[in-house]
């Protein structure tokens, strides 16, 4: 079965950071685009990251850019986001999203992880 397993979240204070990670399994890693989106209550899911499935580009919201980083390991098919700088209102549940390169409507979600940033 597939999965995507999210952790690394947790309780930072402003200016502090984080690395979530994301292990993927039960579908072939190097053939997916990978994201992190992220949710609040009465809010919009928004994507925070997105990387390549060869990690050839790397997009990011405007609202993360120079703070936040996407990256991924294929060998251990796991995706990573590096979360500097954090401020409060990057306080949010985190979930990471796989996407197929050649059938878009292939996509999975994680269960998602909890980052709250707070003094």
């Amino acid at each position: 079965q597939v999965q995507l397993v999210e952790s690394g979240g947790g309780l930072v204070q402003p200016g502090g950071s984080l690395r979530l990670s994301c292990v993927a399994s039960g579908f072939t890693f190097s053939s997916y685009a990978m994201s992190w989106y992220r949710q609040t209550p009465g809010k919009e899911r928004e994507l925070v990251a997105a990387i390549t499935s060869a990690a050839a580009i790397k997009n990011y919201a405007e609202s993360v850019k120079g703070r936040f980083t996407i990256s991924r390991d294929y060998a251990k098919n796991t995706v990573y986001l590096q979360m500097n700088s954090l401020k409060p209102e990057d306080t949010a549940v985190y979930y990471c999203n796989a996407r197929s390169i050649v059938v878009a409507l292939l996509t999975y979600w994680g269960q998602g992880t909890q980052v709250t940033v707070s003094s």
